[in-house]
């Protein structure tokens, strides 16, 4: 075993020379962690990466992540799991390791064919139901920005970060504080995990959407399927996880009709902002902006009213990205940030949005599902309003300067990174009066705290809805199954559990 050691290197410095100038023996050494230090940058200080580095000197030996499983041989039933996302693929994987393959169903098609479909959208409106950003092979991660980050604290995470790398992620997601894969860089470790997973002997159903979970006495028995060739199918298994993001509307409406325990949460709903790149890079890092070694300047930035007891963050934040219409419903319009790998369009954005209350702001008394409904009507404003004012794929926006005056000019709209095109709007026609008002006093504050983030080029892109699922499928912490149907295993962010 090497020996750990915590160094503090300005941003230009070499790694390696600081370690064999330190130790002058060495034999090898490996980044455990790595995390920027930008504070105060944009005054001036020089920015600094903190590492925990592992050292060999002679005699010393690294040691290798490994884990062993237990062959339990496969199940009399195979395992259904239904969506092909990343937690549908991972409990694939991780069963598969144990020598239990599993049937995957996936609403949508493989990767590069979704992506087809997708461009499509974009490009002239051509809407595709079950092959959009949230449906399809990789789910939403596919079209979002390739964060590994969580806030949950759980022992699995270097076991995640050490299979992307196994299947061929940059040896860097394993030590960085805040990993970035990028979704040009997603696709095509998708691929790779699918095909690993039918060479264990899993079978992955596309273009089959599950129309029924078959209960008995409230026991899980089965999945009733319809595919593109409208084929009505039966898979009988007493186990079915339930992996399909927080954009099946359709399935959280039968489980609702199941009877199965949910109950609801708060959210958060919003903008997504778009700045210039050079814009963010300048606020944060200052004459340090130029330096390649660097990349694109993040932020994180919050807000809570007192008064109100709601909270206004930003969320997502995607350097040197896209602004990209991501609905799942032919008259709903959303918008959702990516980037790429390299992090270097001309744009940087996030989303900044509010905190949505359950009880407070939404009603679910007469129906658990109220904070969808909620959400499906901000969707169906925006689509609304598109439609009226351009083609009915453009999204709504409008600069934050006309945001914060309550006016609209005559002014075009600063140009953007979104391929679907936008149209200047007022954003009081779609979002909730409170979540405007909110989002006002943010944007003032942060502005306070990153001085020139209202600019004349920033405009606002409307509206963020999908930020995290509206209910929890309420399940047992030991078993991680459904409190009210055996056999039933909600996963993932549609759970109501990723965070």
């Amino acid at each position: 075993m090497g020996k750990k050691i915590n160094l503090i290197l300005e941003f230009n410095r070499d790694l390696e020379k600081a370690i064999k100038k330190k130790f002058p023996q060495l034999k090898g050494f490996r980044i455990l962690s790595k995390s920027l230090d930008a504070r105060k940058s944009n005054l001036g200080r020089t920015p600094k990466y903190n590492y925990q580095v592992e050292v060999s000197l002679p005699g010393d030996d690294f040691e290798h992540f490994t884990e062993t499983f237990s062959h339990l041989g496969p199940l009399p039933q195979k395992p259904i799991i239904v969506g092909a996302g990343p937690a549908g693929l991972f409990c694939a994987l991780r069963l598969a390791e144990y020598g239990i393959p599993s049937i995957i169903i996936e609403r949508g098609g493989r990767a590069q064919e979704r992506m087809k479909k997708i461009a499509k959208f974009w490009r002239n409106g051509q809407f595709d139901g079950e092959n959009n950003v949230c449906f399809g092979e990789g789910g939403a991660g596919l079209f979002s920005d390739g964060k590994l980050i969580t806030r949950i604290k759980s022992p699995f995470i270097k076991y995640v970060m050490h299979k992307f790398v196994e299947f061929g992620a940059p040896p860097e997601v394993e030590y960085l504080s805040n990993p970035h894969l990028g979704s040009n860089k997603i696709r095509p470790l998708i691929n790779k995990i699918t095909d690993y997973l039918k060479g264990k002997g899993c079978e992955i159903l596309y273009h089959s959407k599950v129309t029924e979970i078959l209960t008995s006495n409230d026991k899980i028995t089965g999945v009733k399927i319809l595919t593109d060739n409208d084929e009505s199918r039966i898979l009988h298994s007493p186990n079915v996880v339930l992996a399909t993001g927080h954009s099946a509307k359709d399935l959280y409406y039968h489980l609702k009709d199941l009877k199965v325990s949910m109950k609801p949460k708060d959210f958060a709903i919003g903008v997504r902002i778009e700045h210039p790149r050079e814009v963010i890079d300048h606020l944060q890092l200052g004459d340090f902006a130029q330096q390649d070694s660097l990349k694109s300047a993040r932020y994180a930035l919050s807000h809570h009213d007192k008064s109100t007891d709601h909270g206004t963050y930003s969320f997502c934040m995607c350097p040197g990205g896209y602004v990209l219409s991501s609905g799942t419903e032919d008259d709903g319009l959303v918008v959702n940030g990516m980037s790429n790998y390299a992090r270097n369009s001309r744009w940087s954005n996030s989303a900044i949005v509010v905190t949505v209350k359950a009880g407070q702001d939404f009603s679910f008394e007469e129906n658990i599902l109220g904070g969808l409904e909620f959400i499906k009507e901000i969707e169906r404003k925006a689509y609304n309003l598109s439609i009226e004012k351009a083609s009915g794929r453009e999204l709504p926006a409008i600069t934050v300067e006309e945001f914060l005056n309550d006016s609209i000019n005559q002014n075009e709209l600063p140009k953007t990174s979104s391929p679907s095109g936008i149209f200047k709007a007022d954003l009081r026609a779609i979002l909730p009066s409170f979540v405007i008002d909110h989002l006002k006093s943010a944007l003032i504050n942060f502005d306070k705290k990153m001085k020139g983030f209202i600019h004349p080029k920033s405009i606002l892109i409307a509206p963020e809805t999908r930020t995290s699922a509206p209910v929890t499928i309420t399940r047992d912490k030991t078993t991680l199954e459904s409190i009210s149907h055996t056999g039933l295993y909600p996963c993932g962010e549609g759970a109501g559990y990723a965070g």
